[in-house]
C-alpha cells in the first residue's frame, strides 16, 4: 500500500511555529544570561513569522488534511492570528517583570511557544484525538509556567493544584471522547455528527459521553462548578504567567467548544444547550458575587473571568450563527481587557514587590494619570458601559439570546452585571479618591508603556468603531 503524503499547506503555521521553537531552544543553549534579550528577540521573530503565515491560511474557503483530522478555515485563521499577537504582547509585558525577579530565562519563552502550539492544534483540530493532543500540549506547558519561579512555594502549590485538577478534567474529557467513539465508531467530528444524526438526540450513552466532555470544556474556561483552580492559580502564579493564562488559552478554549459542540455534537444540541445554561447562570452569579469580597486584585480578576465566561457561554447556548459571532467577539474583547488589566499590574510591580492587593491602587492617578486612565478604561469596559468595547460585547450576546426567546437569561445576565459593577467601580474609587500609600514612580520600558497604551486605547476605538471587528467575526461563520 502506497503512502500518501498529506497536504502540509493548511498546517504551515504550526510547522513554522514548531521550527521556530527548535531555533529558540538551540539558540538559548549558547546564550548567557547577560544576552538573554537575544532569546526574547528570536521568540518575537518566531511569533511575527507565525502570525504572518497564519494570517494567510483559510482565506479561500476550507482546507482539510491529515486524513480529515486537521482543518484550516476562516475561524482557524482569525483565532491563530490573534493568539500569536496576544502571546507577543504577553512576552513584551513580561520581560521587565522577569528581569526584576531574576527569573529572566529562555524557558519562559519556550514554554509560552509550546503552549501557543497547543492552542494552534486545538484551533484546527477536526478530530477528537487531535483536539486532545493540542489540549494536553497546552496544559502541560501551563503547569510548568505556573511553577516557573522555583523559589516561590506559593507558585509551587498553585502548580500542584492546577496539575491535579487539570489531570482529573483531562481524564473526564478523554473518557467522554471514548464513549462518543464507542457510540459513533469515529473520532472525526463530521463523522460523529453524521452518526448522531442517525441515532437521534436521545441516545443515552451519547449523552453520558457529552456530560464528561462538558466537564473538560467547563474546566478549560474556568466555569462554575469547575472553577476551583482559577483563583488559586491566578494568585499563586507569577503575574506574567497569570497574564498568559488569562488571555491566549481562552481563544483555544473557545475553539474547543465550537469544534466539539457545534461541528461534532450538533445533533444533540438540545442537551448541551441545557448544560451550558446551568454553567452560564452559575458562572455569572458566583463569579460576580464572590469577586466583591476579594482583597487581592488577581483573585478579583479571576472571579471576574468566571463571570465573563458566563457571557461567552450565553452566546454559545443560543445555538445560532449570531450567537457564535457574539461569543467570538466577546472572547476577543475580553482577552484585550485582561491583557491590559494584568499589564497595569505588571507595570505597578517592581523588584521585591508585586502589586496584587487592591490597596496598591490607592492614589494611582497621582502617581501616573495616564495609566490610571488606561486602567479606568479597562474597568469601565469590563462593566459594559458605552462607548467602550465591553458594552458592544455584552450587547451582542444579549441580542443573540433574546432572538431565541431567552428573556430570563438576558435579565439574569444584566442583573449580575450590575452587581459586578461594584467591584470594578471600587478600583476607580481607590485610584482617584484615595491617598497613595507610596509615591514611587512607575518604571517600565518604553516599548511596554507604548503597547499597554495602545492596548487600552483599542478598547475605546473598538467601542467607537465596532464595525470592523464585527465584520471579521461575521465573516468567520459564512
Amino acid at each position: 500500500m502506497a503512502f500518501l503524503t498529506p497536504d502540509l499547506n493548511p498546517a504551515l503555521a504550526e510547522i513554522v511555529l514548531g521550527s521556530g521553537i527548535c531555533v529558540v531552544l538551540l539558540a538559548d543553549l549558547f546564550i548567557s544570561d547577560r544576552w538573554r534579550d537575544l532569546t526574547f528577540a528570536i521568540a518575537m521573530a518566531v511569533l511575527v513569522a507565525t502570525a504572518w503565515v497564519a494570517g494567510g491560511i483559510g482565506l479561500n474557503g476550507v482546507e482539510i488534511t491529515f486524513d480529515g483530522s486537521f482543518i484550516a478555515d476562516p475561524l482557524a485563521r482569525v483565532l491563530k492570528l490573534l493568539s500569536a499577537l496576544v502571546v507577543a504582547v504577553v512576552f513584551l509585558y513580561s520581560r521587565a517583570y522577569l528581569k526584576d525577579r531574576d527569573i529572566y530565562k529562555g524557558e519562559y519563552y519556550l514554554l509560552g511557544l509550546f503552549a501557543l502550539l497547543g492552542i494552534f492544534v486545538m484551533i484546527s483540530a477536526y478530530s477528537m484525538l487531535t483536539m486532545y493532543l493540542g489540549l494536553e500540549m497546552l496544559s502541560l506547558s501551563l503547569y510548568a509556567l505556573v511553577a516557573f519561579d522555583r523559589e516561590s512555594p506559593v507558585a509551587a502549590e498553585a502548580a500542584i493544584k492546577y496539575f491535579v485538577l487539570g489531570a482529573i478534567a483531562s481524564g473526564c474529557l478523554l473518557y467522554g471522547m471514548s464513549i462518543i467513539y464507542g457510540v459513533t465508531g469515529s473520532l472525526l467530528l463530521p463523522e460523529i455528527n453524521a452518526a448522531l444524526l442517525q441515532s437521534g438526540p436521545n441516545d443515552i450513552v451519547a449523552l453520558v459521553g457529552l456530560a464528561f466532555i462538558m466537564v473538560g470544556i467547563a474546566f478549560k474556561f474556568g466555569a462554575v462548578p469547575f472553577h476551583m483552580w482559577l483563583p488559586d492559580v491566578y494568585q499563586g502564579a507569577p503575574t506574567c504567567v497569570t497574564l498568559f493564562i488569562g488571555t491566549a488559552p481562552k481563544l483555544g478554549a473557545l475553539a474547543l467548544a465550537i469544534r466539539v459542540l457545534f461541528e461534532g455534537l450538533g445533533p444533540i444540541a438540545t442537551s448541551w444547550e441545557a448544560m451550558l445554561t446551568v454553567l452560564a447562570v452559575l458562572s455569572l452569579g458566583i463569579g460576580n458575587v464572590v469577586a466583591i469580597v476579594q482583597t487581592s486584585m488577581k483573585r478579583m480578576l479571576a472571579y471576574s473571568t468566571i463571570g465573563h465566561v458566563g457571557f461567552i457561554f450565553l452566546g454559545l447556548l443560543a445555538g445560532t450563527e449570531a450567537g457564535l459571532e457574539a461569543s467570538l467577539f466577546y472572547t476577543i474583547v475580553y482577552v484585550m481587557m485582561a491583557a491590559a488589566a494584568f499589564g497595569v499590574l505588571i507595570l505597578m510591580s517592581r523588584r521585591g514587590f508585586d502589586a496584587d492587593a487592591l490597596d496598591d491602587f490607592k492614589g494611582l492617578n497621582e502617581r501616573s494619570p495616564w495609566f490610571a486612565a488606561i486602567m479606568m478604561l479597562v474597568m469601565i469596559s469590563m462593566i459594559g458601559v458605552p462607548p467602550l468595547a465591553g458594552f458592544y460585547a455584552k450587547w451582542w450576546v444579549l441580542a443573540a439570546i433574546l432572538d431565541q426567546g431567552h428573556l430570563w437569561l438576558a435579565v439574569t445576565a444584566v442583573m449580575f452585571s450590575v452587581i459586578g459593577a461594584f467591584y470594578y467601580l471600587r478600583i476607580l474609587k481607590l485610584m482617584y479618591f484615595d491617598e497613595p500609600e507610596n509615591v514611587i514612580e512607575l518604571d517600565a520600558p518604553f516599548d511596554m508603556r507604548l503597547v499597554l497604551s495602545i492596548n487600552g486605547a483599542l478598547l475605546l476605538a473598538i467601542g467607537l468603531f465596532p464595525d470592523r471587528l464585527i465584520a471579521i467575526c461575521a465573516g468567520v461563520f459564512p
